[in-house]
């Protein structure tokens, strides 16, 4: 294989792996796990793991299963009509889709940033403090705490400790994505999930966003679905193929982008189809 052709995807801002990163242990894992709607099999028999506190990069061509796979991880697609599953996908140990299992506490361990910044019409205080709210917190010393430390977190709060009651609208594109990032993280999860977080922004905002994922990894387990074969290589440990809904290959990044073992692979990710 030729290693020429792919030098092109793998960036010099690539995070280096964790020398331990093939030995942490599983935060999710997938066993068999299919999504269907109706008849349709989206996400086919896919079985992987996400490892604790790293980042997992989920790439394919549109339409191959990836954002069905990441709203899965939270049940979001619990609110798509006749959409439903077969086989485990694993969270902690517990099956996710289980008859025990609480949503509300599955989505409050499980936070989500979705592709387009979708602020609330509030002020950017309030936008950080509502999910504390809705759990019940309401002091506002704590909620005051809760805010700066979230917004440290998602590298905001320099930029906006002193407009902390203006209308979160009026924040840059870059800025509104870090604002919601905090506000995932204000509930105080222990997985992030972030479907294309950087689509929607300039490249300047984005790079923001990608130093973002580096400072959080090791607190949080990250999975990220991109289109971005250049974003996949520079912020993930771990890299999963999807294609028509199967799982082609999973494994270290570095080691998937340089020497893959499927041809298909090599063929995505070096731009002959997708």
């Amino acid at each position: 294989m030729s290693a020429s052709k792919l030098e092109l995807v793998v960036p010099d801002r690539k995070l280096d792996v964790q020398a331990d990163a093939p030995a942490k242990s599983p935060h999710i894992i997938a066993e068999g796990f299919s999504i269907f709607y109706d008849t349709n099999e989206a996400v086919r028999s896919v079985s992987f793991n996400i490892p604790r506190g790293l980042v997992t990069a989920v790439i394919g061509p549109s339409g191959c299963g990836k954002s069905t796979f990441l709203r899965a991880i939270n049940r979001m697609n619990d609110l798509i009509p006749k959409c439903h599953t077969s086989g485990k996908l694993l969270f902690d140990g517990e099956h996710i889709y289980g008859r025990r299992v609480d949503v509300s506490a599955l989505r409050q361990r499980v936070g989500m940033v979705f592709q387009k910044p979708n602020p609330f019409p509030k002020s950017i205080f309030e936008n950080v403090a509502y999910g504390p709210r809705v759990l019940g917190i309401n002091s506002r010393s704590r909620l005051t705490v809760i805010v700066e430390d979230s917004l440290r977190r998602a590298a905001l709060w320099e930029e906006v400790k002193d407009r902390l009651p203006a209308n979160a609208l009026g924040l840059s594109g870059g800025q509104q994505q870090r604002l919601c990032i905090a506000r995932a993280l204000a509930i105080d999860p222990d997985v992030l999930l972030m479907d294309e977080p950087t689509s929607a922004l300039d490249p300047r905002s984005t790079a923001h966003i990608e130093d973002l994922i580096g400072t959080l990894r090791g607190r949080y387990t990250i999975v990220i679905v991109t289109h971005n074969m250049q974003q996949a290589a520079r912020v993930s440990d771990f890299t999963a193929f999807l294609y028509e809904g199967l799982l082609v290959e999973f494994g270290l990044t570095r080691s998937l982008f340089t020497n893959p073992e499927k041809k298909q692979t090599e063929d995505y990710i070096t731009g002959r189809f997708g």
